[in-house]
């Protein structure tokens, strides 16, 4: 055998590729610039998508003859292919609006530096290759007043948030001011706990933060209850307050970037609730902004309609017929008059589009009162897809195929990657799973005697239960057994009730047929049995449902018959299934179900549903812990984990549970 290369000269090597490689795309850069001065004098539309996909289709080709992986290299390409769409939409903006071109721009924004707010404005300089003068302000009026007064050029607001929702702060804000949005960009918000150097977890009592960054870290902060929280006006602060301590027992929440402005390390990173969790700001200015005709633009206004029925869906249907499509629609109270509410829109569309001018027209004729907040270039950059052709690969002898045994049809299957290469994500209320998204879920099976009557003792033992369980991390409960109660139409909406109460969702346990109707009455998701996978119409009904549904594996069931089943209700229309196995019985031991994990990787490898696993019949407890590791790295979505209601046995387990709870999301 060779004697490999000493690992300095390796490195070298790698540190010079690297080199080359910003070199290289420093050039590219600079050549999709000349691309959009082309499209000035032209005036062609700022993306060819076409050309995309024939360029990502030869990338990947070529790639493949290197050695690279098809997903890897769209990957990069789609990054560097956003890169430079951003960019000409910055120049070609710049060049609409002479008036705005400086070598420096002074910019409001909340907190100070290291803020996200300061990062958001920061990078918005850097892409249009300007100097920024910053100004730090504590509150959303007064970076609003710093712009109107003339102290600064741009004010940057927080509008929304992927995991906490609007900002209704700012929404309140722009009811009053005259200033117009000229601007938006989204950045990735890496939530960090950041201590001083030489921090470790076991050091800190105290975690500084802005309510959203704890918001968005809920689940994280849950598991840390020994942990005090101190709130503070900006994420800036938090790190401030932090480097100013007298010890290492501080800790802010923030950005590594933003960390390393005030000394901070790391201690713990990817805190927030999802795993993309992205931050969208708006910018606004004194004058509004023209946008050229082949840029994406987009339009946000403010409208109070009128006080009878349906009058905002009669505004609404004025979009429609004017063909503009609404990304966005905020309610907020009119001051001084309850019970109204203004209404705000993000409609994606150019304000000097024919059906744009059309459309206000028609609004102005409807509505008490609306107003044209900005027109400005639209910054989301829809990634360019191939088709599943193009990214499928012929299998090798060694690797599996897929579902040799059912029938051949020239279509791919639903659930197959085949048909939908991404991996996908249900959401449900604040639940989201899949797609790098874990789920904790637990089963509670409801006993006649303890919920005999709906007696106020037993709803009691039942909130406590779903307390500890909300505490232990859970995120939602799955209520087992509903048939068997003796007033369940009046017991659970009482049970889903508690339930919303620990912003936990309800799912209700389909062990029949006739729990159909109690069950889409009152459920947040539905839990199919294992016991009616082979149920062809309970299946076919489900796929015409419009809520999300888990499909358990029957403990008999051959991995064909579980995709067979699987197909038949997303051919029904309801895409929004989760599949669980609980494991199988096999012919040495038919009496305990086995964890089938090489299911579980089949499946992994060859759908691109979430599947969860419920362990709990197959093993002892005491295993659990260990069982999950395994679990984890087989990419399964989450666990469902049987818990007892009965005070005396599910005391016992649930420090367990929280223990396997912590391992899931480690």
């Amino acid at each position: 055998m060779q004697k490999p290369q000493p690992l300095n000269q390796t490195r070298e090597q790698i540190t010079h590729l690297d080199n080359e490689l910003l070199s290289l795309l420093a050039e590219r850069r600079r050549l999709s610039l000349e691309v959009a001065r082309s499209k000035e004098v032209d005036v062609r539309p700022i993306r060819d998508t076409q050309r995309e996909k024939e360029l990502l289709a030869r990338l990947v080709t070529a790639g493949r003859e290197k050695g690279l992986d098809a997903h890897y290299v769209i990957s990069l390409y789609q990054s560097i292919i956003e890169d430079s769409v951003l960019n000409q939409q910055a120049y070609l903006h710049g060049r609409a609006n002479p008036e705005t071109q400086k070598q420096q721009y002074c910019i409001a924004y909340l907190g100070a530096r290291g803020s996200y707010s300061y990062l958001a404005a920061s990078r918005y300089c850097q892409r249009r290759q300007v100097e920024m003068l910053d100004l730090g302000c504590q509150s959303f009026d007064e970076i609003v007043q710093a712009v109107e007064s003339g102290h600064a050029d741009y004010g940057f607001l927080p509008i929304e948030n992927t995991s906490s929702g609007s900002i209704n702060e700012v929404y309140d804000v722009l009811q009053h001011t005259s200033l117009s949005i000229v601007g938006e960009t989204t950045i990735e918000v890496s939530h960090c706990l950041l201590g001083k150097p030489g921090s470790k977890l076991s050091d800190i009592k105290t975690v500084y933060a802005h309510p959203q960054p704890i918001s968005q870290c809920s689940r994280y902060l849950s598991q840390h209850k020994d942990l005090r929280l101190e709130y503070c006006s900006s994420s800036a602060e938090a790190m401030e307050k932090v480097n100013q301590s007298a010890d290492n027992s501080a800790a802010a929440i923030g950005s590594t970037e933003g960390g390393a402005l005030y000394q901070l390390e790391s201690i713990e990173s990817g805190l927030a609730n999802q795993k993309i969790n992205q931050s969208r700001f708006i910018v606004v200015a004194r004058k509004a902004v023209a946008v050229p005709e082949q840029l994406p633009a987009k339009t946000t206004l403010i409208m109070a309609t009128g006080q009878k029925a349906g009058a905002l869906v009669e505004a609404l249907l004025v979009l429609k017929a004017h063909q503009l499509n609404m990304s966005k629609l905020e309610s907020r109270p009119i001051p001084g008059t309850p019970w109204e509410e203004m209404f705000y829109l993000d409609i994606d569309a150019n304000i000097s589009s024919e059906a744009m001018q059309q459309g206000l027209k028609q609004l102005e004729r409807i509505t008490r009162f609306i107003k044209v907040l900005g027109c400005y270039p639209c910054e989301t950059v829809k990634p360019t897809q191939l088709s599943n052709s193009q990214l499928l690969i012929e299998p090798s002898t060694s690797k599996a195929e897929v579902i040799s045994t059912m029938s051949l049809d020239p279509s791919p299957y639903r659930f197959s990657k085949a048909y939908k290469a991404q991996a996908s994500e249900i959401h449900c209320g604040p639940f989201t799973i899949g797609a790098g998204h874990i789920g904790a879920i637990a089963k509670i099976t409801l006993s006649k005697s303890l919920l005999l009557e709906s007696s106020q003792a037993a709803l009691s033992a039942f909130e406590r239960r779903v307390k500890q369980l909300k505490e232990a991390g859970f995120q939602a409960v799955i209520l087992d057994g509903c048939h068997s109660l003796a007033s369940a139409e009046a017991i659970i909406p009482k049970l889903r009730q508690t339930l919303h109460q620990y912003d936990l969702l309800c799912v209700i346990a389909i062990e029949q047929a006739t729990d159909m109707p109690l069950a889409t009455g009152h459920a947040d998701m539905l839990f199919l049995t294992g016991k009616q996978m082979f149920n062809q119409a309970l299946l076919t009904q489900a796929g015409t449902l419009p809520i999300p549904l888990f499909l358990e594996r029957n403990d008999m069931a051959s991995y064909e018959e579980f995709m067979a089943a699987t197909e038949a209700i997303l051919s029904q229309g309801n895409q929004q299934l989760i599949l669980c196995d609980s494991g199988i019985r096999t012919y040495n031991n038919a009496n305990l179900p086995t964890l089938d994990l090489a299911s579980l990787i089949q499946i992994k490898a060859n759908s691109h549903l979430p599947i969860v696993i419920n362990p709990c019949y197959a093993i002892s407890e005491d295993a659990l812990p260990l069982q999950t590791q395994g679990i984890k790295q087989l990419k399964a979505d989450g666990l469902v984990l049987n818990c007892p209601l009965e005070e005396d046995k599910a005391n016992d387990s649930l420090a367990l549970m929280a223990e396997v709870v912590r391992e899931l999301y480690r």
